[in-house]
């Protein structure tokens, strides 16, 4: 019973349970470090708000919309239509310190949701600017739109 709030609290807010389970195990996570050595081979896919991905994100990420909203959801499901449900998959968004952000945890689970099953989640400690940007990691300061 002690559960009950806390676990109501964080999947009102942020959609993760704080009480049972995170939606991934840790072989579904990856470090910056790992995930900037090659940023070819893995579908990148920022599920952050659209200011921080126009202001910097990881080379060759698609934006697809904070995951923590329906239309956020929407927009990631039409960045994946027609990809494989085996396609290696890396999801990431950078708002915040990683326990807090309402967005990786809905759009991890709706990618799983879907079928796909090489689903990664790039861990990020503190925000994107700390633990990507500042360790010189490949970064695009442009929106892919003012390409």
């Amino acid at each position: 019973m002690r559960c009950f709030l806390p676990l109501l609290l964080s999947a009102l807010l942020f959609g993760a349970v704080v009480c049972g389970t995170e939606p991934w195990t840790n072989s579904d996570l990856v470090q910056p470090d790992q995930v900037a050595k090659d940023l070819n081979a893995p579908l990148v896919i920022q599920v952050g708000f659209p200011v921080l991905y126009r202001s910097a994100h990881i080379t060759g990420s698609v934006f697809a919309g904070p995951g923590s909203k329906d239309e956020g959801i929407a927009d990631l499901k039409k960045a994946v239509a027609g990809q494989p449900r085996t396609r290696e998959i890396i999801l990431y968004c950078g708002c915040c310190p990683w326990e807090k952000c309402p967005n990786i945890r809905p759009a991890f689970a709706a990618l799983h949701e879907m079928g796909f099953t090489h689903v990664k989640a790039m861990v990020v400690p503190t925000n994107l600017k700390t633990d990507w940007i500042d360790k010189g990691y490949p970064t695009d300061k442009r929106a892919e739109s003012d390409k």
